[in-house]
């Protein structure tokens, strides 16, 4: 065997070793019927108040200006088609980027619970992608626990002065690398490793994951952040009634 057939072999079979480490999951979208069903029972109900939450927060925002359902029917759309786009991963599965970073600068973390839950029915129906039975874990971890850090970056920012279009790529990038984490533990809780439990599990997962999502979540940053410039000059009335803009980004200190 030659030294170059060594290598390929060597490679070959770490790859099939990092392939072994998780079963197919689909990343961010767990599939129908992984999922013990006291699992699928439980994230379910961690759900609901947000879910209560965020329909209120609709509710609220249409009653205010009916204009409003123009962007929030664009958040919801963004979220359909750039959480569709599935890129394969190295766990023989998939990744992609959530796009609810962007739905949680503009309405808000609450709002983007039931945008993120129509979109996982329609993709779990439509699509195959995700499921009916895991529907409770991954509205948890893409429309509740990512949202609410890209919403706590974003005002955290906001606080610290930064410039607002930094503001909105950490807040897309680091909510989109916070929902595969969630995932990540949500998998390891219903199925930790013999040896080292849930914590090993997990680290496993996010290994799996990594490479393929944090370039993911690169480019959901920069795209949430050329379609937030878009929306400032082509929809400045819009974003200023739901009170996200009271100035041109051109215009704050920094913007440039």
């Amino acid at each position: 065997m030659t030294k170059r057939e060594k290598i390929l072999l060597k490679a070959a079979v770490a790859f099939a070793a990092v392939s072994a480490v998780a079963p197919v999951s689909n990343a961010m979208h767990i599939m129908e019927g992984y999922l013990p069903a006291g699992y699928c029972i439980a994230w379910g109900v961690i759900c609901l108040p947000f879910l209560i939450a965020g329909y209120i927060s609709l509710r609220n925002r249409i009653r205010e200006n009916r204009r409003n359902m123009t962007l929030i029917a664009m958040a919801g759309a963004f979220i359909f088609v750039i959480s569709s786009l599935k890129i394969p991963s190295v766990s023989g599965s998939c990744s992609h980027m959530t796009g609810t970073g962007l739905g949680a600068v503009l309405l808000g973390p609450a709002a983007v619970s039931i945008l993120g839950l129509i979109v996982l029915i329609f993709q779990a129906v439509l699509l195959a992608h995700g499921g009916l039975t895991t529907l409770g874990a991954n509205t948890f971890s893409m429309a509740v626990a990512g949202p609410l850090v890209s919403f706590g970056i974003y005002k955290l920012c906001g606080k610290m002065k930064v410039n607002r279009r930094v503001s909105i790529f950490l807040a897309a990038f680091l909510g989109d690398l916070f929902t595969y984490c969630v995932t990540s533990l949500q998998l390891a809780l219903a199925y930790p490793s013999e040896a080292g439990g849930v914590a090993a599990s997990a680290v496993k997962f996010l290994g799996v994951f990594a490479p393929t999502q944090l370039p993911l979540a690169v480019i959901e940053g920069l795209i949430t952040v050329v379609i937030l410039i878009g929306l400032e000059t082509y929809a400045g009335p819009e974003l200023r009634s739901i009170g996200f803009l009271k100035g041109s980004i051109r215009n704050e200190k920094g913007g440039r």
